[in-house]
């Protein structure tokens, strides 16, 4: 945890740096200084049914991902969407139809990071250019054989792994919340 705490730190000073200026004398003003500070690190899901999860964000791997994830979640978008799949290896929701067949398509956005159990990533589409802008799921138990394919865009808390397993195909996301 301390070395994702690290490198999250890391890449915010990277990019704070990035978006810097120029000017020998600027100083940041103090309200852009707190929004380079806010920074989508986490997302906690409450089901309706009781209990939640927390996962990491990783938007220096799947920043358009982890964005449009985020503003979905904090417009309510996700509230009383179920979890239309549910296998042993596997939770998928986030389906505004809840079918698994919809939302919309946006371009996809790969990295390194590997499936391993308690990885949250996007559902895609047959044509690996596309990938769903809504859709998220859970991988139960290491699932290379998605690495590389789909997007990965953060990691469960691992002691939250039971509610996880507890999850069952129809149980609602009452609310997300981003920090």
């Amino acid at each position: 945890m301390d070395r994702r705490r690290l490198l999250l730190a890391a890449a915010a000073s990277a990019v704070a740096a990035a978006c810097g200026s120029t000017g020998a004398s600027a100083s940041p003003s103090p309200s852009a200084t707190a929004t380079k500070a806010t920074v989508d690190s986490k997302a906690t899901i409450e089901l309706a049914k009781g209990g939640s999860f927390s996962f990491t964000l990783r938007p220096d791997k799947a920043p358009q991902t982890v964005a449009r994830f985020a503003q979905k979640a904090r417009s309510g978008f996700y509230q009383g969407l179920t979890f239309h799949r549910v296998e042993d290896w596997v939770v998928q929701g986030g389906d505004p139809t809840g079918t698994g067949s919809g939302g919309n398509q946006v371009a996809s956005e790969y990295n390194s990071l590997p499936f391993v159990a308690g990885a949250v990533g996007i559902a895609r589409t047959p044509n690996p250019a596309q990938m769903n802008d809504s859709q998220f799921f859970i991988v139960k138990i290491d699932s290379h054989h998605l690495d590389g394919i789909y997007a990965n865009f953060g990691l469960l808390n691992a002691m939250d792994m039971p509610v996880v397993q507890g999850i069952k195909i129809g149980d609602k996301i009452k609310s997300i919340k981003i920090e």
